[in-house]
């Protein structure tokens, strides 16, 4: 047996803030895949993502015991599988902010879930804030909170446009330019990220007054510039926003972003050779960075790898 593949996103804006309702854009991002499958001789790898879903599985059974208006399974079909070895065959890094355990939970939603929202229907936002909530509570197994937006993106694979919690809308985003010199990028930080901690981090950050007042005047406000200028293919604005985000994030967020990337980042901003923010919760994982000059900021980052994203 073996699945449809569904893929790893990217939120390209919006991280932290969307939990305060600022804008945000995530994307599908087909690099990085997952199926589940069933094999005769399971590998060590699929044998320790067979031990996880089986408590994913008696996780969902619960769920759905205690709301069977959210989403009810067909369980004797998950579980027999799940019994026979099933796994998730997953080529995307864990812990690295691309939607790992998102792309497990539409792969088992679109496998298992009765009166499933299908991806051909037509996407109303209300269907759309539906599929969210069930994600979300799905996901949460993995993480403690989660937005559901991860797992959205990686069922419907489309672009999705987040102007507030319970207004969401599949979006359309310019064409790449693929011999642009401006690029968005991946950058690897070498470490994984564990989001839990990250996301407690934040929670506790948001009792101070001074914090809630930056998120509202500094970040949510460039976050949504940067979307804005992202959407409509202004690129100049969106390196000027980028570039003050940036600056935001590295003053404000320093306990999500890995030690050894402080100067990184800062060179970032003072040569404008790049600009960098957070992919996902930080604390490790993948790096994101915004560049008006790709081989410019090959140079300046020789010593990382980079993975292109998007080209302007």
């Amino acid at each position: 047996m073996k699945g449809p593949l569904f893929y790893s996103k990217i939120l390209l804006f919006g991280e932290y803030g969307i939990i305060k309702d600022s804008k945000g854009l995530a994307i599908p991002y087909n690099f990085y895949n997952g199926a589940l499958k069933i094999e005769e001789n399971p590998s060590e790898e699929a044998v320790k993502s067979n031990t996880s879903l089986k408590k994913f599985t008696a996780y969902l059974q619960e769920l759905q015991e205690e709301q069977p208006e959210l989403v009810t399974f067909n369980n004797n079909a998950l579980k027999s599988d799940v019994e026979a070895g099933m796994y998730f065959d997953s080529s995307i890094p864990q812990g690295y902010g691309v939607g790992s355990s998102g792309a497990l939970v539409a792969a088992i939603y679109d496998k298992y879930a009765l009166n499933k929202i299908t991806v051909l229907e037509n996407l109303t936002r209300e269907k759309l804030l539906q599929l969210k909530g069930i994600f979300s509570q799905m996901e949460a197994f993995f993480h403690g909170k989660s937005s559901g937006l991860d797992p959205l993106n990686s069922y419907l694979s489309l672009p999705i446009l987040i102007n507030s919690q319970d207004n969401i809308e599949a979006t359309g985003i310019p064409t790449q330019s693929t011999n642009g010199k401006g690029a968005v990028f991946l950058l690897d930080s070498g470490l994984v990220g564990e989001t839990a901690p990250m996301v407690s981090i934040f929670m506790e950050k948001l009792k101070e007054e001074g914090f809630r007042k930056m998120l509202k005047s500094q970040f949510i406000k460039y976050t949504d510039a940067c979307v804005e200028n992202f959407l409509k293919g202004d690129v100049k604005s969106l390196f000027t926003n980028t570039k003050e985000l940036s600056k935001v994030v590295l003053n404000n967020f320093k306990p999500m972003i890995p030690e050894q990337f402080h100067q990184v980042w800062q060179r970032g901003i003072d040569t404008n050779d790049y600009y960098l923010k957070l992919c996902g919760s930080g604390g490790g994982g993948y790096i994101l960075g915004f560049t008006e000059d790709l081989e410019k900021a090959k140079v300046s980052l020789k010593d990382y790898k980079l993975e292109v994203v998007y080209q302007f």
